[in-house]
């Protein structure tokens, strides 16, 4: 028998993808197990996250075969169209939209260029009806009625929502989820988001919280009924330019919470650094915040402080609303507050009480924020299907393509009555599918019962092929 490569150049090139393809599938490349992590039971649909990886390969699989959490649901919001503005009215419809209807300033979009107004609030979720909306709108000055506003957001929003939700559930390490947009038959359309391997209540955390991170400045002034205590926001994620990496506490380091760099922009390190001086935190020696209590509310603090009579000036980390931690400032950074310096080197380190928080944060602010929120508890569904079920998928999978081999194998021999016709197709065939299992560990796909589908109707088209060479 001929072996030359040049004669079956081809044959050898089939021969050096399989083993290519055997190295992706077997070769030890950091894959885990499908053990339950931390010890938490797999059917408890809060359990901690799961590896979706194959015990004894780098295959991963996917909701499917892996088992997981689904969750699907709609954005809040309401959106008018076929409104008349320009750029310079927006300002002004957003600033009159927000006070009608007394919502936060990041609940109102206003585009001319589309003709659109949005509100992140609707009758489920915020208390606002469509007759509020258009009657606000009319107090913009704009021709609108209840017909001309529908229930949702538009186009631009859904997709920076999946697209924020993608960033922030990659930067989180969860492998093999996926984010889409999908339409009931209605006409609804909303979020779908699959994460294999994790419990309901993990992702529906990680997901519902829109990740809106602040820096918010407190700090006391003098008036005529004595010191009051006022709160002011110094620093959003539109002003940030790098975010590091998530910090442990290391106290032999000088560093005694779990902490994340974060890097202003030129513009933004500007005005921070003047907000410091203005408000006192760049005074000799640094600021105190030891009278905060993390386990009371922003208001409850302010009152509790305003009674003590002892000054503390805090920069406050909050994330949706929520103070996570509360801290003074050190003389070091007081002092580049004073001399100018923060301006040439805007670092600062935000803070929280421990290393799950920090975490998040670091995602949140690398990722950005959701313009809305996912409406989940009003008309979202939430599903988890469990590991062990999901598990009895895969036999069944490698059963059925074990069937469909035979069945074109018996099917070719019928046809040719010739061994050494049939089985180089049958293995070509195969190999084809193999190819496809290494293309998949190597770049870390993970399967469907969909993509099986479709290696199994390889094994067919793949022979027809052959057959029409042949």
């Amino acid at each position: 028998m001929n072996v030359g490569f040049r004669e079956n150049w081809r044959v050898w090139l089939l021969v050096i993808f399989v083993l290519v393809s055997t190295v992706a599938v077997f070769a030890p490349l950091g894959g885990g197990s499908d053990a339950p992590v931390n010890g938490t039971n797999e059917t408890n649909d809060t359990a901690a996250t799961r590896s979706t990886a194959s015990e004894y390969t780098n295959l991963r699989f996917g909701l499917r075969l892996a088992g997981g959490t689904e969750v699907q649901a709609p954005l809040v919001g309401m959106t008018a169209e076929n409104q008349e503005f320009d750029r310079n009215e927006a300002d002004e419809i957003r600033s009159t939209v927000q006070a009608e209807l007394d919502l936060s300033p990041g609940d109102v979009r206003a585009a001319p260029q589309t003709g659109t107004v949005e509100v992140f609030a609707d009758r489920f979720a915020g208390n606002v009806t469509r007759a509020e909306f258009a009657a606000a709108l009319r107090a913009a000055g704009l021709s609108a009625s209840e017909e001309d506003i529908r229930m949702g957001v538009t186009a631009s929003t859904r997709q920076d929502t999946v697209e924020v939700l993608d960033n922030r559930i990659s930067q989180s390490g969860l492998s093999g989820a996926t984010v889409t947009q999908r339409a009931s038959p209605g006409g609804q359309r909303f979020i779908s988001v699959e994460v294999p391997g994790a419990g309901r209540q993990r992702v529906v955390d990680f997901i519902g919280d829109r990740g809106q991170v602040e820096t918010v400045a407190l700090y006391p002034v003098d008036t005529d009924n004595g010191t009051e205590y006022r709160t002011t926001t110094v620093a959003t994620q539109d002003d940030i330019d790098n975010v590091g990496n998530a910090q442990r506490a290391r106290p032999d380091q000088n560093r005694p919470r779990p902490s994340v760099s974060v890097t202003l922009t030129d513009a933004a390190a500007s005005e921070f650094q003047a907000d410091m001086q203005e408000y006192g935190f760049a005074q000799q020696g640094g600021t105190r915040c030891r009278e905060y209590d993390s386990n009371a509310t922003l208001d409850e603090n302010v009152e509790q402080l305003e009674e003590s009579g002892v000054e503390n000036r805090c920069l406050l980390t909050v994330r949706d609303g929520e103070v996570v931690f509360a801290a003074g400032v050190d003389p070091d950074l007081a002092r580049s507050f004073r001399s100018g310096q923060f301006e040439e080197d805007p670092v600062y380190q935000s803070v929280a009480n421990d290393f799950e928080q920090v975490r998040e944060l670091e995602i949140n602010l690398k990722t950005g924020a959701l313009e809305t929120d996912l409406d989940i508890q009003n008309r979202g569904r939430t599903s988890y299907l469990q590991p062990s079920l999901a598990q009895q998928f895969k036999p069944l999978s490698v059963l059925t393509g074990a069937a469909a081999v035979l069945a074109v194998s018996l099917m070719i021999f019928l046809r040719y009555r010739r061994p050494d016709v049939a089985a180089p197709m049958i293995l070509t065939a195969a190999a084809e599918v193999y190819i496809l299992l290494g293309f998949a560990a190597a770049v870390g796909l993970p399967l469907e019962l969909s993509h099986i589908a479709g290696f199994i109707a390889v094994i067919g088209t793949g022979v027809d092929d052959l057959v029409i060479i042949a």
